[in-house]
């Protein structure tokens, strides 16, 4: 992270490894391309690194499973319903991933910015600035049973424990009933994110 002061504003940005130069407080659709998101969220880890596996679980990662989830609830979304989904959380690439319970005591400071980016995300890729909330209730309930899975298979909480917090997601839809989740090496999160990417952005 940089920052560089011009006249009496100050500008916060980040270096890509592709040459862009993001402004996380004004961020722009053309400063954003989907390499750099798909390599930041596969070096991402989700709970925080604590979970089992020779490999984080990724924020790459977690977004496919995200995906499938949806796919498994609503089979016949539309491809931008889908891309809109997989890309809930891409604002993670250059703020990270921050459990819940330190996103409440930051409040709406990190919200803001979270939210910049996701429009500009959104707007690069040619979709709704900001979620309709039709698709924002599907991406929770989806969320919703990725956590749960994650939770139980890879971060040590029970089945109670998860239902309390995550809520309760069974019956869980076919096939997420039998998925096992196993993390993935930074390089194989990265390319799977990318080519579900293209499959709906196509």
């Amino acid at each position: 992270m940089a920052r560089a002061r011009t006249g009496t504003t100050t500008r916060a940005w980040q270096r890509m490894l592709s040459g862009r130069r993001l402004d996380l407080l004004d961020p722009s659709p053309l400063d954003i391309e989907i390499e750099d998101i798909a390599h930041g969220l596969a070096r991402v880890a989700r709970w925080n690194g604590q979970t089992r596996g020779n490999a984080i679980f990724s924020v790459a990662q977690h977004s496919v499973l995200v995906c499938d989830v949806l796919g498994a609830f609503e089979p016949d979304a539309p491809a931008s319903t889908k891309l809109m989904v997989l890309l809930h959380d891409a604002p993670e690439y250059v703020i990270g991933d921050m459990i819940s319970p330190f996103k409440a005591v930051i409040g709406e400071s990190y919200k803001a910015v979270e939210a910049r980016l996701l429009s500009a995300i959104h707007i690069r890729f040619g979709l709704p600035a900001v979620p309709p909330p039709a698709i924002r209730a599907l991406t929770k309930k989806a969320d919703r049973v990725a956590a749960f899975l994650e939770a139980t298979q890879l971060a040590g909480f029970g089945i109670e424990e998860s239902c309390r917090y995550f809520g309760d997601p069974r019956p869980l839809p076919m096939p997420m009933e039998e998925a096992i989740l196993v993390p993935q090496p930074a390089a194989e999160a990265q390319q799977a994110f990318l080519d579900r990417f293209a499959q709906l952005f196509r």
